[in-house]
């Protein structure tokens, strides 16, 4: 029985390696509010998650906050609507001009967030400038 050469197996195990972690995508943002996305049945996904900016809307997690206060972040910062429009002009600025036309915002909502918050967001985007957006949900079980 002829024995099974194995010493170019390093090599596989540590170019398999680099390959998955060049390609990976790590998550840069902290959640810092708790949302329930609701549920939709005619979902799609994004394509180009390298172009999104998300917007998350919900209330906080932790700290001592009234209950019926939600909040709104964008990136690692809870911030106010008023200053959304300044945050992605700047974003926008730092895309490369082969990106800007895939600049995507992503709105992730609690879904009891009064859709007055979503419309304010939605003024303030379009204040920016950022007209693509999409409304993150989860898939809606069908029933039998």
């Amino acid at each position: 029985m002829p024995v099974l050469n194995t010493a170019s197996l390093p090599d596989l195990i540590f170019t398999v390696l680099f390959f998955f972690m060049i390609v990976t995508h790590m998550r840069n943002e902290n959640v810092k509010v708790k949302y329930q996305v609701p549920q939709g049945t005619e979902l799609s996904r994004l394509t180009k998650k390298s172009a999104v900016t998300n917007i998350y809307i919900g209330k906080r997690v932790g700290g001592k906050t009234p209950q019926a206060s939600y909040y709104v972040q964008v990136g690692n910062e809870i911030m106010d609507i008023s200053q959304i429009p300044s945050y992605m002009k700047a974003i926008r600025e730092d895309l490369p001009p082969e990106a800007l036309s895939l600049a995507t915002v992503s709105i992730k909502a609690d879904r009891d967030v009064p859709m007055l918050i979503v419309t304010q967001v939605k003024q303030a985007l379009r204040e920016a400038k950022a007209y693509r957006i999409s409304y993150s949900a989860e898939r809606k079980a069908m029933k039998k």
